[in-house]
């Protein structure tokens, strides 16, 4: 039964294909998640796993995780790690990734840095992957991710990111590479209270993702989120509750395409007041 599980994983993988699938493109954190992976604007600490340009906003040293799990398909939980150095050159980040079981898994071990030059900001990070199958040994490679984000205005923001630049062979054999995406989007707040974004992401020979999201805070404790997902279609809903040194936010993906809901869930602390 394992290599009809294994398969059973594999094909589901490659039916969703969008950034949340795998360890090829990431996408971490549950308030990202809240407004359906529209995060190439967003400016947190998870932008390691979602655009990292965006770790250039991030002044604070914090230690963050993740943990995303999908009750209706086993062995598909998803969790993540990570820990950020604001220096006086930029902000760097170093993170780790997971997902599936003992059957199949798959490893990522990511190292970001970001820096603002005027109005932009630039990100790029180096991945380790691993992936490991039971009775079909284990295949590593290395990624690269560049990304940057514009400030256009106070409240406007255009980002852009492209993963797995480089395009590593998974197979020598038939010469398959691993794919590579190229995401663009915008981040506009009309008010202090609200933030709308949306994005398209398209991966090579695959019908481009539509994602929009929104965030609003009613005050600066408390943040309710939304977003929609098309091609694959999904609905998502969050919420996140921030204090001084302590966030914690939640996150619920409703999948239309049959493979069923997940909850996911963040912490992030931060290691100075701020």
């Amino acid at each position: 039964m394992p290599l009809l599980r294994i398969l059973v994983l594999i094909g589901l993988l490659t039916r969703a294909a969008y950034s949340q699938s795998s360890s090829m493109f990431t996408g971490m954190g549950a308030k990202a998640a809240g407004m359906g992976y529209a995060s190439s604007c967003l400016q947190d600490e998870w932008s390691l796993f979602n655009n990292t340009a965006g770790l250039s906003f991030v002044k604070k040293s914090v230690v963050a995780t993740s943990y995303d799990a999908r009750p209706q398909v086993e062995g598909t939980d998803r969790m993540a790690f990570l820990v950020t150095l604001p220096t006086t050159l930029g902000t760097g980040a170093l993170g780790a990734f997971r997902f599936g079981d003992d059957v199949y898994n798959e490893q990522k071990i990511s190292l970001g840095f970001s820096n603002k030059l005027g109005l932009a900001s630039l990100g790029a990070s180096i991945n380790y992957l691993q992936y490991q199958a039971l009775g079909f040994g284990t295949k590593s490679l290395f990624t690269f991710n560049v990304g940057g984000i514009a400030t256009l205005t106070p409240a406007f923001f255009i980002g852009a990111h492209i993963q797995n630049v480089n395009q590593p062979v998974l197979s020598e054999s038939s010469e398959e590479r691993l794919s590579t995406s190229l995401t663009l989007g915008a981040g506009y707040s009309p008010t202090e209270k609200v933030w709308l974004t949306g994005e398209i992401q398209k991966q090579l020979e695959v019908t481009p993702t539509y994602k929009i999201g929104m965030e609003y805070k009613p005050e600066k404790k408390f943040a309710a989120r939304s977003g929609i997902n098309l091609y694959p279609n999904k609905l998502f809903l969050g919420i996140g509750f921030i204090s001084t040194r302590l966030n914690i936010d939640y996150a619920y993906e409703y999948s239309l395409t049959g493979i069923g809901s997940s909850h996911q869930a963040s912490l992030t602390y931060c290691l100075k007041k701020k």
